[in-house]
């Protein structure tokens, strides 16, 4: 759990759970470290430096559990301190053990403590990070020795063997933890899709058919609204019944689709649809997220200036941008009429356009003034668009479609 009492990111939980296994681990060499040297004190050189090396070690292994155990101040300078407090350890030995003990290659004042620092800085940092802090701590331990033995190179070989297998291991279980947080994030938005799905099957479904079936019927005025219902009606059933991973029937195999053909479907004699020749390539929910927009857009357009009243649409490839522009020639939306809307419980503003577009992680931004018509510029980077189709397909599911001011 984060400090907000709220969940924490994946990597964030994986970092928690393998720096509580990391403080087990330096609890049970930090009591070895002072075991070892308690039953050797006596043929230390300087027996009071030992002891507050040893109470160093003591002191910053309770401090480093504590430490490492906040997310927030799994930094750099924690990491840089732990290491330093290892190396200042490790470089007292040849001061603290006398000339005999050093001559017949005991062991250093922290033992095996040494690699409690190496392996946080595998854990936090990957093997990019731990194999380079083991080399310093085995150079450093070379240091303190008057001559090399089996014993020193064999240490060396599995601490370095330790933080790369440690380093690897923790970037592993983070990408297996994301991808199984991804796959359940999928699995839910595609169950809440087949919920949703029969939830319009039985019920909007139904009574669009049926005002389509009366409407025709009763001829006149109740004929076009019919005909309107059976448009939304032939919409919301191809929406419900895609296939069960979400994916366009008619998206290419990695998924986009291209959005000027999309938008292209929107021209009428009404509406004019511009934009460049090249295919401009979306994934297919991003796409979909975006027409719907534009639908709301031009929808407004009729119902605040006219059934009649035309209106442009814009589709502009910037590179690292794509904006889709468009304008009308009404009469301009009157300062503070949209928060009035938005207060009276009117949300297609606020929800069909600037919410849909919020969820891809882009914009949209209104210009108008009285008498002057109205624009919206709809902008997003595709750079920056993650896998939320299943998502963002099943949340539309909700969407009436039509929305006022």
């Amino acid at each position: 759990m984060s400090r907000d009492g709220l969940l924490a990111p994946v990597p964030e939980q994986v970092e928690t759970t393998l720096v509580r296994a990391l403080a087990v681990l330096r609890a049970v060499v930090a009591t070895y470290a002072v075991v070892l040297n308690a039953l050797r004190w006596r043929d230390f050189e300087h027996p009071v430096a030992g002891w507050v090396v040893v109470a160093g070690i003591v002191a910053w292994s309770v401090f480093a559990t504590w430490a490492y155990d906040a997310p927030h101040r799994r930094g750099l300078p924690l990491l840089v301190a732990d290491l330093l407090v290892t190396a200042v350890a490790l470089l007292s030995t040849p001061y603290v053990l006398s000339d005999a003990m050093l001559a017949r290659h005991a062991s250093t004042m922290p033992s095996f403590w040494v690699m409690s620092a190496v392996l946080a800085w595998a854990v936090l940092r990957g093997w990019r990070g731990g194999v380079p802090a083991a080399v310093a701590v085995c150079l450093l331990d070379v240091s303190t020795r008057t001559e090399l033995t089996g014993t020193t190179w064999g240490n060396i070989f599995l601490l370095l063997l330790a933080s790369a297998i440690v380093g690897y291991s923790s970037v592993l279980i983070r990408e297996a933890t994301e991808a199984r947080a991804e796959a359940e994030r999928v699995a839910a938005a595609l169950a809440e899709r087949a919920r949703l799905a029969r939830a319009v099957h039985d019920g909007v479904l139904q009574v669009l058919t049926m005002v389509q079936r009366r409407g025709r019927e009763a001829g006149g005025d109740a004929a076009e609204l019919g005909r309107l219902a059976g448009e939304q009606e032939a919409a919301l059933r191809a929406l419900v019944q895609g296939d069960a991973s979400g994916r366009d029937a008619g998206a290419r195999p990695d998924g986009r689709v291209d959005l000027a053909e999309r938008l292209g479907r929107l021209a009428s004699a009404t509406v004019t649809v511009s934009g460049p020749a090249e295919p401009v390539l979306l994934p297919s929910y991003a796409a979909h997220e975006v027409v719907a927009v534009v639908k709301a857009c031009l929808d407004n357009v009729a119902t605040h200036v006219g059934p009649d009243a035309p209106a442009w649409v814009l589709l502009e490839d910037l590179g690292e941008q794509v904006v889709v522009s468009v304008r009308d020639e009404g009469d301009g939306i009157a300062e503070g009429r949209l928060e009035q809307a938005r207060a009276d419980g009117r949300l297609g503003v606020a929800e069909s356009i600037r919410g849909r577009m919020a969820d891809l992680g882009g914009s949209a931004t209104l210009t108008s003034a009285p008498g002057q018509g109205s624009e919206w510029e709809l902008s997003l980077t595709p750079a920056s668009l993650t896998a939320l189709g299943p998502s963002l397909t099943a949340a539309s599911l909700t969407d009436g479609g039509t929305h006022s001011k």
